[in-house]
């Protein structure tokens, strides 16, 4: 088993595909920022970063403040649902940045937009566990193959991280599966 600090491969191409798949998982749930905080373009403008990374664009500064003004968006949120659909934009700019570590965290690069989005979707619908897991079961089928690739070169999700801690790791094992 590798050690947090051992390199693992990862290609460009790796990387702007895992940012295309986080783009994707939170602008499902974008809406939902949307409804509460209609004059913030934060969490939409680092889902587009995201998407245009992806699409070729460089890796930027820009690209890196969008994720973290989407999370601040997510803290300015008032409802819990909103707040995670802002998290899932913030986690999708910041996958660009993953970096070639076999560290636990790094998984969280990778799916945290997918397991915020999921988490958004329950909050959403009265805290309801189904809407969570159709949410995972779609991120699932949405996953391209660099996501399986590269969590194949990765330790197990971290523990912690409460219910979007469970979410991450219920998505991890059904994508090692």
């Amino acid at each position: 088993m590798p050690t947090e600090r051992d390199p693992i491969e990862l290609s460009e191409q790796e990387l702007r595909d895992i940012a295309g798949y986080a783009a994707d998982c939170a602008r499902r749930v974008l809406s939902l920022f949307e409804q509460n905080r209609p004059d913030d373009t934060r969490p939409r403008d680092a889902i587009d970063a995201a998407r245009a990374f992806a699409d070729g664009d460089r890796r930027t500064n820009a690209l890196r403040r969008s994720a973290w003004g989407a999370l601040e968006a997510a803290r300015e949120a008032t409802s819990p649902a909103a707040a995670d659909a802002a998290r899932a934009a913030s986690h999708a700019a910041a996958a660009a940045f993953l970096h070639p570590l076999a560290s636990a965290h790094q998984v969280k690069h990778i799916l945290g937009s997918a397991a915020h989005a999921a988490r958004a979707e329950e909050l959403a619908s009265g805290d309801e566990r189904s809407a969570g897991a159709a949410s995972l079961e779609w991120a699932g089928r949405h996953a391209p193959s660099a996501v399986t690739a590269v969590l194949g070169r990765l330790p197990a999700a971290p523990p912690g991280g409460g219910r979007v801690g469970e979410l991450m790791r219920n998505l991890a094992s059904s994508l090692r599966a």
